[in-house]
């Protein structure tokens, strides 16, 4: 049986990674779906051409993880496509966000994408996909962001050196990193502070950065970054010396 595994799966870019893995993807006999909401992750039965399996799950917790662990090693499926979407951010200083707050982010956003990640790889094959789901708030220190873009930082190097270690293998990995998108991630990051205005311009699509990142991923890819803002971005925070680019940032 081949499937693919999608956490974060009750909204945003990871349920839109659902839709379209199911309408493009007919090699595919099921989708595994993991997140919190059961009530959301039912909502997909019926929706997407392709079997669906729901997880409802706080992958944070070991215990809940397990679940996920023992059923990938009692059927033993093929993994054709990873999808860590899971993830979230708070706005707000180092200090001023609850601390259950600024440590979810990071076991989120790192701990919980590497278990997920060392679970499925045993049962991936050659070319196999690994969608990370990063940021362009990896490309360099956020004020008001730091503990959000800090984690996504480390998505990006993780999926990067994950994909050499993968190469013999014919694994691809590609790290996803969107700027600002349409979702319901800022709804909950704005809860205890509001974004600058000009992440505001730039908001992008998700069924479009979706589809793009499923594209670079196919291609091999190792970093998928959508739109010519973010690549303009991409390509500043790799020339100019992130200080300056922060100024830049503060007077806007």
């Amino acid at each position: 049986m081949k499937i693919a595994l999608i956490t974060g799966a009750s909204s945003g870019m990871g349920r839109e990674m659902a839709y379209q893995i199911g309408d493009r993807f007919s090699g595919i006999d099921e989708i595994w779906v993991l997140a919190r909401r059961e009530d959301r992750l039912a909502e997909l039965c019926g929706q997407i051409p392709a079997r669906v399996r729901c997880f409802p799950a706080d992958i944070t917790k070991e215990e809940e993880r397990d679940r996920l662990s023992h059923a990938l090693y009692e059927e033993k499926p093929e993994v054709r496509l990873l999808v860590n979407a899971a993830g979230y951010g708070m706005i707000g200083k180092v200090g001023t966000l609850a601390l259950e707050e600024e440590c979810g982010m990071i076991r989120l956003n790192c701990e919980a994408l590497c278990a997920v990640t060392h679970m499925a790889l045993p049962f991936m094959a050659k070319n196999s996909r690994i969608l990370q789901f990063a940021s362009s708030a990896a490309f360099l220190p956020q004020p008001g962001f730091a503990i959000y873009a800090a984690t996504k930082a480390f998505v990006l190097s993780y999926s990067r050196a994950l994909g050499a270690e993968l190469k013999d293998r014919e694994i691809y990995v590609t790290a996803v990193c969107p700027g600002p998108v349409q979702t319901e991630f800022f709804q909950i990051a704005e809860k205890s502070g509001q974004i600058p205005f000009y992440k505001r311009l730039v908001m992008a699509d998700p069924k479009k950065v979706v589809n793009a990142a499923l594209r670079d991923a196919m291609a091999g890819k190792a970093v998928s970054v959508y739109g010519p803002v973010m690549k303009l971005f991409w390509a500043a925070a790799k020339l100019l010396p992130h200080g300056l680019i922060l100024k830049i940032m503060e007077t806007m």
